[in-house]
């Protein structure tokens, strides 16, 4: 039997992997009554509404918003100025107005003002995603699992918090409230950091010698070829986050050169202990990963 709605009009603004596959799981568990599209791109609107994860779609942002009872905004962080400018005016008063981006405060800073009084505001991240972008890429499976991590602003509606954690629970993802601070710093090292040293080694590597180069890429092994699917990421999407969470991420990036540098020393003067209590420390929280199924 299909679930009944949790909103009536939902509207997702940006139809790309992480919004198309919001719409799809919507879609699959029957939890909205209307979903409306919005994207800059009239091609992308049409290749929505053509796989249909979206009964209509529209680049008039506006249009998309209006009398939805749900937005979400599924666009790069760059963006979310615009974005709010353009459907603030529409925006239906007790709606809630969310989003996916990987850094809250920045989201806090740039959306929140823009949000009108009488309308809910609660920012969101799920913890999921391939290096796939664009309206073909998203698929409603995509948050089973996974964690989806709420960070209202303080004196948010607390049944508006709820209403939204219950729909992203009928998704299938596992909700936390947390704060938007704490929740950047948190991401700097999970995901920030990994990304930034995966782009580093595969740019490292395109800039071998091109006998070698060419090398590198017939022999790849796991290692190398986890790094390039990370790398393969969208550049906006990246290239924003790191700008909106520079002073969380330059931290953790000084530990990591700290850290590095140890290791290096190590390597160096054949501490081949060290070297064997590090490695053994950092399979555990490997295995830590697999244990909490976040593999």
């Amino acid at each position: 039997m299909t679930a009944a709605p949790h909103y009536r009009r939902v509207a997702v603004i940006g139809l790309g992997l992480i919004g198309g596959s919001f719409a799809r799981a919507l879609r699959k568990h029957g939890l909205a009554g209307e979903i409306v599209g919005g994207d800059g791109s009239r091609a992308v609107c049409d290749k929505a509404v053509e796989i249909g994860f979206v009964d209509r779609a529209t680049t008039d942002l506006a249009a998309a918003v209006a009398g939805a009872d749900l937005v979400l905004v599924a666009v790069p962080i760059g963006a979310y100025g615009a974005v709010g400018e353009a459907i603030a005016p529409a925006l239906e008063p007790g709606a809630t107005v969310s989003d996916v981006g990987s850094v809250k405060q920045a989201v806090v800073r740039d959306l929140g003002p823009l949000i009108p009084e009488g309308v809910h505001f609660v920012p969101g991240h799920p913890i999921a995603g391939t290096e796939h972008s664009g309206p073909e890429a998203g698929f409603a499976e995509l948050f089973e699992g996974r964690w989806h991590i709420l960070t209202p602003p303080p004196g948010t509606d607390e049944a508006a918090v709820e209403r939204l954690a219950a729909l992203w629970r009928a998704c299938g993802s596992n909700v936390e409230v947390m704060d938007p601070g704490h929740h950047d710093k948190v991401l700097a090292i999970t995901s920030h950091l990994p990304h930034l040293i995966a782009y580093t080694i595969v740019g490292t590597a395109t800039d071998l010698a091109e006998d070698t180069k060419s090398e590198v890429i017939k022999f790849s092994a796991s290692g190398f070829r986890d790094f390039t699917r990370i790398a393969a990421s969208d550049p906006t999407m990246w290239r924003d986050v790191f700008l909106n969470n520079r002073e969380a991420v330059l931290e953790i990036i000084q530990r990591f050169t700290e850290d590095l540098t140890a290791l290096q020393r190590a390597i160096r003067w054949g501490e081949g202990d060290k070297l064997f209590d590090l490695f053994t420390r950092t399979r555990a929280i490997r295995r830590s990963i697999i244990e909490a199924k976040q593999a």
